[in-house]
């Protein structure tokens, strides 16, 4: 149903049709009921009074009945009946003696004038034993016992008509529809009075209602009218059109005041408009200045991480270099003295196999040495490309990180931590390698500078597995002191560190952040709780490629 069906339907229901109906349809039910109880009551009892009568009767008709009976005079008792024409409602009166075989026989009756006699209803005598009123006749039968001895002797039937009773039943039923229709007038006129005494205050009250909608003019007030409840709801409906009318006026003195502030407010918004626009602008050129800044900083980081490399690395050739250069030095020296003895023609073949052994053992030393320094020079060529590289090659995962802890051998000799790579060696993919270098030594230098921190001996634990065949995934655990939580949150923000004013620039998570979700298009998470180490999760997306079917060229 719409709503406009609604409306439609209530626009008839009104406070007045409602008191009406609802009166008058509680005084009709109470007095339909009333009535009917009344009424019912009435015919219960003129019912009881016929049957109460027609019980005494067939009593008195057999008290008399008994001395006939025993002397055999039916005449006797039959005139004796005719009495009975006195009694209107009595129609017929039969009486039955029981002979000598226990069956009873007519003896008497009496039948009205105008009443043809009944036939004979002795053998109904159990059925017949109370009053039985059927339509409009009433009918009993009684027995008759001898007054000495109790011996029953007889029966006597009675029949009565109801017509009176229902006369009295027709007149007792228009009596109570005279007087219900009375009282239903009597109430319909008192609940007219009612209604208007309710309906016309709130009528007027509605009247006010609606002018004061149309006109606006809140000054009107409503009359009171001596009900009580509605004397309370007017005085109510006075009060809100007081706060409605001081509401308005307050209301009317704030749109003045507005106007009157308005236009200086303009003049003020104008100015600072013009001030936020010259302070935005401000902004902007400090914001974009600090991004500059960022990203100096982030690529500071990087050129700083390799320069230390490049000093670690520099300082562990020296040593191999330094040792074959001792070496050569020696020869030359030893070659010195066996061109002068052979010169002098004093050379021996015992000097000659002394110089044969000095000069192999020192070529060994050189080749050794060379070919370490070789070796670390390889590795670090390798990590320096890797790190200022950003495109993609195919390379085997456990021999990039053979290079990546061979490149920080000069830092990771000084420390007595443990680092455990667990590799398949079979595992050559095809990525970014400079970024997984960068990320990597971040990862290790971050746990040795803080995670081992007042630590001896620490453990590092990285696992590299394929996740799936075009993912891999990197774990990075130590057993270090772990990440607080308020750190924990912003680990990854930059400038976050806790060695503030002690080297530390708080970019190194920052710039691992970076490498993982931009330069290998990856995600990365961490976990840490106190004392309880940290542990990190990257996973990126990778090309896994089959050793077997590459060339051993490009193979690294």
């Amino acid at each position: 149903m719409t709503s406009s069906g609604m409306t439609n339907k209530t626009k008839f229901l009104s406070i007045k049709s409602l008191i009406i109906w609802v009166v008058m349809a509680i005084t009709t039910l109470s007095l339909i009921v009333a009535s009917s109880i009344n009424l019912y009551s009435q015919i219960n009892s003129y019912k009881e009074t016929l049957i109460s009568d027609i019980q005494v009767m067939a009593a008195l008709i057999s008290n008399a009945s008994v001395a006939d009976i025993q002397n055999d005079a039916g005449d006797a008792l039959e005139s004796q009946l005719q009495v009975l024409a006195a009694v209107n409602f009595i129609e017929n009166a039969h009486i039955y003696r029981l002979l000598e075989n226990g069956e009873p026989a007519f003896f008497a009756s009496y039948n009205k004038t105008g009443i043809a006699p009944v036939k004979s209803r002795a053998e109904q005598s159990e059925e017949l034993a109370d009053v039985i009123i059927t339509g409009n006749l009433a009918e009993v039968i009684k027995p008759i016992y001898e007054n000495e001895t109790g011996k029953l002797i007889g029966y006597i039937y009675l029949r009565a008509s109801a017509e009176e009773v229902d006369e009295h039943i027709s007149e007792s039923i228009i009596q109570t529809l005279f007087v219900l229709i009375a009282c239903v007038v009597v109430c319909f006129i008192l609940t007219l009075r009612l209604q208007r005494a309710i309906t016309h205050p709130i009528k007027n009250l509605v009247v006010l209602v609606q002018r004061i909608t149309r006109q606006k003019d809140f000054s009107n007030r409503a009359e009171l009218n001596g009900i009580k409840e509605l004397d309370i709801l007017i005085e109510a409906f006075n009060g809100m059109l007081e706060r409605t009318q001081g509401h308005i006026q307050r209301q009317a003195d704030a749109e003045n005041e507005y106007r009157t502030l308005n236009v200086s407010l303009e003049e003020k918004v104008n100015h600072r408009t013009l001030a936020l626009k010259e302070a935005n602008a401000e902004l902007i050129q400090t914001l974009e200045k600090l991004h500059q800044f960022q990203r100096q900083m982030v690529q500071n980081e990087k050129m700083a991480s390799l320069g230390d490399m490049v000093a670690g690395v520099a300082h562990e050739v020296n040593t191999p270099i330094g040792l074959g250069v001792t070496a050569s030095t020696m020869m030359l020296d030893r070659l010195v003295d066996l061109r002068k003895a052979f010169e002098d023609k004093t050379l021996k073949a015992s000097s000659l196999a002394k110089f044969i052994a000095e000069s192999e053992e020192n070529l060994n030393i050189i080749y050794r040495n060379l070919n370490r320094a070789a070796e670390l020079i390889s590795s670090f060529k390798q990590v320096a490309v890797d790190q200022t590289s950003e495109n993609n090659r195919i390379f085997c995962f456990s021999k990039l990180m053979d290079e990546i802890l061979m490149s920080m051998r000069p830092k990771l000799k000084r420390v007595e931590h443990e680092i455990k790579i667990h590799c398949d060696d079979s595992l050559y993919i095809e990525s970014k390698a400079g970024p997984i270098n960068q990320i990597m030594i971040n990862l290790i230098m971050n746990s040795i500078i803080h995670g081992f921190e007042f630590i001896e001996h620490g453990i590092i634990d990285i696992n590299i597995e394929m996740q799936d065949e075009k993912k891999v995934c990197i774990t990075f655990k130590d057993n270090g002191k772990g990440i607080p939580e308020p750190l924990r949150k912003r680990i990854f923000d930059p400038f976050v560190t806790t060695k503030r004013g002690q080297g530390g620039s708080g970019l190194g998570m920052h710039l691992v952040y970076n490498l993982v979700t931009q330069a290998l298009n990856g995600s990365i998470s961490v976990q840490s709780e106190n004392d309880k180490g940290v542990e990190f999760k990257i996973i990126f997306p990778v090309k896994r490629v089959d050793p077997s079917e590459m060339p051993r060229s490009a193979l690294f």
